[in-house]
């Protein structure tokens, strides 16, 4: 009798264990259903993340679906932050670790901005790179249209 009550707190853990794996399974499969509909996607245990076109939709993963979503346009983007422990820090040299990592959109509203929250610095880093990348076309591109604006006008 004594031998059994050695191996129920193992049973206990097995058992334990084997339903954080379903539930953790439960959210990678309506993760992967919700990701359908994008271009581009991220999964971490902290944030979902997807993008299609300029509108990126973020929230929180868990086995019935991402909860807590919204929604924002890269249009209305002004800046973007990599945050490790509230400081920023360069995307393009990032530290080794961390324990809040973020990457934080500014927008042209003031005092408006939105953390989205990751697990590796590595990842931060490589979608904060493709989204300033984005920023940057973006913004070149409404550079090129003003000037060709203000060439017809001066024609005029």
């Amino acid at each position: 009798m004594e031998r059994g009550l050695l191996w129920l707190p193992l049973l206990v853990a097995f058992f334990w264990l084997a339903w954080q794996g379903s539930q953790e399974y439960q959210k990678v499969e309506t993760y992967r259903l919700w990701a359908e509909q994008f271009e581009r996607t991220k999964y971490d245990i902290y944030a979902v993340l997807g993008q299609k076109g300029n509108d990126i939709t973020w929230g929180k993963p868990t086995p019935k679906g991402p909860i807590k979503l919204e929604t924002f346009s890269v249009l209305d983007v002004k800046e973007i932050k990599f945050l490790v422990d509230e400081k920023q820090v360069k995307i393009e040299s990032p530290p080794q670790k961390g324990r809040v990592i973020e990457l934080e959109f500014l927008f042209s509203e003031p005092a408006k901005s939105v953390r989205v929250p990751f697990t590796e610095t590595s990842l931060a880093s490589q979608w904060g790179k493709y989204f300033q990348g984005v920023l940057q076309n973006l913004n070149s591109q409404n550079n090129y249209t003003r000037s060709q604006e203000s060439g017809a006008r001066s024609q005029e």
